[in-house]
Order: C-alpha cells, then sequence, then structure tokens
C-alpha cells in the first residue's frame, strides 16, 4: 500500500514552474455565493509553490468534485500530479493528525484514501 501510493506521489514531486499559491486551500478557506468563488481566506501558508497542491489539498476529502473544479479551472491540468499529491499528503499527514487529536486514523479520509 505505502510503496504504492510512493510511487503515484512521485508524479507529483516533478519539477513544475512555481507560481503564487494558498498553501493550505480547504473548503473551509473557500466562500462561495451562486457557484461563484467570492472569497478565500487564511493565506498564512501562502507562497511559491506547486499550484496543483492547492488543488490536491482542496479536493482531498471531496475526490469526486475534481472533474467539477477541473471544468472552472481554464487550462489544462496534470491529473496524475494532483493523485500524486493525494497519495503524497496522505503519506505524510496521517501520524500528525492522529498525534494532534484529529480522530480516529480510520475516520480519517487520508487513511480512506490510501485504501482505496
Amino acid at each position: 500500500l505505502v510503496e504504492r501510493h510512493r510511487a503515484l506521489a512521485r508524479a507529483a514531486l516533478r519539477p513544475r514552474p512555481p507560481a503564487f499559491v494558498h498553501g493550505d486551500l480547504h473548503v473551509e478557506h473557500v466562500f462561495i455565493e451562486d457557484d461563484r468563488v467570492t472569497g478565500i481566506i487564511d493565506w498564512s501558508e501562502a507562497g511559491r509553490g506547486d499550484p496543483l497542491l492547492d488543488l490536491a489539498t482542496l479536493t482531498l476529502g471531496h475526490r469526486d468534485r475534481l472533474d467539477d473544479l477541473l471544468a472552472g479551472y481554464g487550462r489544462e491540468v496534470d491529473r496524475a500530479a494532483i493523485t500524486g499529491w493525494w497519495s503524497w499528503r496522505c503519506l505524510v499527514a496521517i501520524r500528525w493528525l492522529v498525534e494532534n487529536g484529529y480522530g480516529d486514523p480510520v475516520e480519517l479520509p487520508e487513511v480512506a484514501l490510501l485504501r482505496s
């Protein structure tokens, strides 16, 4: 399981031109009204990075909505990189989430993704 997701994560770790990114883009940080984004909060992690990591973070718990997100993104997106970022995030985050009281590992979306 871990080896499979390490292999998937390699697609995310390929060099890409950096851009200004949010750095911690979750649905809780995005305000929407009438199907339009009206605001994004919590820019404390913002900086230079891979915008596909933002897209992956935003859709990690909502993988079924990736097509909807990409339909409005406005340009081609490397889907393998997004799924790679999902794998990377899950592999590196589970221990921290458990140690910091985010719940039973079995119930974490990161564990669900690794098992899927």
